[in-house]
C-alpha cells in the first residue's frame, strides 16, 4: 500500500505494509507496552480522585443526598465524551483521541480543585464531568489493544491492558491522604488535594501516548485489513448502530458491559459514605476502595484467558454470579468493615469478568470498519446507564439504606442472566439443526 492509497482510505500516517509478517508481533508488543504504561498512570490519576469524590461532594454541597452526584458526574462526562472521542479515533486513529481525553481530564481535575476552594457545587460537577474524560481514555485503551490482536487471543489482549490499571488504581486511593495534606497549606481543602495530583498525572500520561504510540494501532489494523474492509462508509456511528442491531451477540455484549458497569458504579460510589456512617476514616475507606480496584483489575488476565478458553458466554454468566454475590455480601455487612471490603472485592471481580468478556464479544461480533464506532457506542451506553444508577444510588441510600441499594443492584442482573440463557438456548438449537 502506498502513501496515496492510505490517504484515499482514511489511514493516513501509516507508512505502508509491514515489511514482513514477522514484524507484527514486535509491533503488538510495542503498542501494548505503551498502552500498559499509560494505563498505569491513567489508573493512578483516576483512582486518586475518585476515592474521595463523594466525600468532597458532601463537603461542598453540605448534604449527603447530593454526595453521589460527584462520581455520577464523572460517569456522565465519560459517557458524553465517548462518542466524539470515538469519532476522532475513527477519523484520525487511537493516539489523538487518547491524548485529547487525558488533556480534558487534566483540565477537569483542575476545575474540581477550583470549585472546592470556592465551595461551588455546580462548578464541582462540571469539573467532575471533565475529569471523566480520563476514564474514557482508560476504557478506550482496551480496544486499542484489540486492534492488532489475533481473534483467538483477543480476550487476553484486552485483559492485559485492563490489568495494567491495577498498579496505579490500587495505589491511588492510598495516596489520597498525603495528597490532601500536601495542599492544605495552600488554602485548598484536603479532599480536593487528590485532584490536584491527578491533573499532573493525566498530563504525563497524555504526553507518553503522544510521543510513543506510533504507529497508530487502529490505522495500522486498517492498513492490514482486506481492501473490502477499508471503506469509510462503514465507519459512521449510524453504521455502528446498524451493526449492533444486526447481531444478537453484539446486543448481548452491549448489555453485559452496561449492566456490569452500572451495578459496580452504583454500589461502589456510595460505599465510602456507608463506611463513614459506621466510623471508618479516610485511610480505611482508601484501603477498602483499593481492595475493590484490585478485584477490578488484578485478575483481568484470568478473565481474558477464560474468555478465550471456555468462551465469552461462560464468563458473562460468571460475571452475573459474582456481582450478585457481591451485592449480598456488601448489602448485609452492616458495621462489619471486613465484610464490606470482601463484598467490594468480589464486586470488582464481577465487573472485570463482565467488562473483559463483553468487550471481547462485542469486538468479535461486528465488522472491522464499524468497530471503533461500536466501541464508542458501548462506552456511551455503559456510562449513561451507570450515571443514572449513580444518581439513583445516592437517593436510595439517603431515603432507605445501603442494604437496599445492593438489593437494587442485584435486581439489575436478572435481565442479563435471562439474555445469557436465551443466547445459550439459541446456540444449542442452531447446533441441533446443523447436526
Amino acid at each position: 500500500m502506498t502513501a496515496v492509497d492510505n490517504e484515499a482510505d482514511g489511514t493516513a500516517g501509516i507508512p505502508g505494509p509491514l515489511a514482513h509478517p514477522a514484524d507484527l508481533p514486535a509491533l503488538r508488543r510495542r503498542v501494548n507496552a505503551v498502552l500498559i504504561a499509560s494505563q498505569i498512570l491513567g489508573g493512578l490519576g483516576v483512582a486518586t480522585g475518585v476515592a474521595l469524590a463523594a466525600v468532597l461532594a458532601k463537603q461542598v454541597s453540605g448534604t449527603e443526598a447530593l454526595s453521589g452526584l460527584a462520581p455520577t458526574a464523572t460517569v456522565i462526562g465519560t459517557a458524553l465524551l465517548s462518542v466524539p472521542l470515538a469519532a476522532l479515533m475513527t477519523a484520525r486513529g487511537r493516539r489523538p483521541g487518547l491524548v485529547l481525553a487525558y488533556l480534558i481530564g487534566a483540565v477537569g481535575a483542575a476545575v474540581v480543585v477550583l470549585a472546592a476552594v470556592l465551595s461551588n457545587f455546580p462548578l464541582l460537577l462540571v469539573g467532575m464531568a471533565g475529569f471523566g474524560a480520563a476514564s474514557s481514555a482508560n476504557l478506550q485503551a482496551r480496544f486499542a489493544a484489540a486492534d492488532l490482536a489475533e481473534p483467538e487471543r483477543r480476550g487476553r489482549a484486552i485483559s492485559t491492558v485492563v490489568w495494567a490499571t491495577t498498579i496505579g488504581a490500587v495505589l491511588g486511593p492510598n495516596i489520597a491522604a498525603p495528597a490532601g495534606r500536601s495542599v492544605t497549606g495552600l488554602g485548598i481543602p484536603a479532599a480536593a488535594g487528590p485532584f490536584a495530583w491527578s491533573a499532573g498525572v493525566f498530563l504525563v500520561s497524555g504526553a507518553l501516548v503522544a510521543v510513543l504510540l506510533r504507529p497508530d494501532p487502529l490505522l495500522t489494523a486498517r492498513a492490514l485489513a482486506p481492501a473490502s474492509d477499508r471503506s469509510p462508509e462503514g465507519r459512521s456511528l449510524r453504521a455502528g448502530v446498524a451493526a449492533v442491531a444486526a447481531s444478537p451477540r453484539a446486543r448481548l455484549a452491549l448489555v453485559t458491559v452496561a449492566v456490569s458497569h452500572t451495578t459496580m458504579v452504583s454500589i461502589m460510589s456510595m460505599t465510602p459514605v456507608a463506611l463513614s456512617h459506621h466510623g471508618a476514616g479516610i485511610q480505611l475507606i482508601g484501603l477498602v476502595i483499593s481492595g475493590h480496584i484490585a478485584g477490578m483489575y488484578a485478575f483481568s488476565p484470568v478473565m481474558g484467558w477464560l474468555s478465550d478458553r471456555i468462551g465469552r458466554l461462560a464468563v458473562i454468566g460468571l460475571a452475573a454470579g459474582l456481582l450478585a454475590f457481591a451485592a449480598l455480601l456488601a448489602g448485609t455487612a452492616g458495621s462489619s468493615h471486613g465484610q464490606t471490603a470482601a463484598g467490594l472485592f468480589v464486586l470488582g471481580l464481577g465487573w472485570s469478568a463482565g467488562l473483559v468478556s463483553g468487550s471481547t464479544l462485542l469486538t468479535d461480533s461486528v465488522p472491522q470498519p464499524a468497530r471503533a464506532a461500536v466501541q464508542g457506542l458501548s462506552d456511551l451506553t455503559m456510562n449513561t446507564v451507570a450515571g443514572v444508577g449513580g444518581v439513583a444510588a445516592g437517593l436510595i441510600v439517603s431515603r432507605a439504606s445501603y442494604g437496599w441499594l445492593n438489593a437494587a443492584g442485584a435486581c439489575l442482573l436478572l435481565p442479563l442472566a435471562g439474555l445469557v440463557l436465551l443466547t445459550v438456548r439459541r446456540r444449542a438449537t442452531a447446533a441441533t439443526v446443523r447436526g
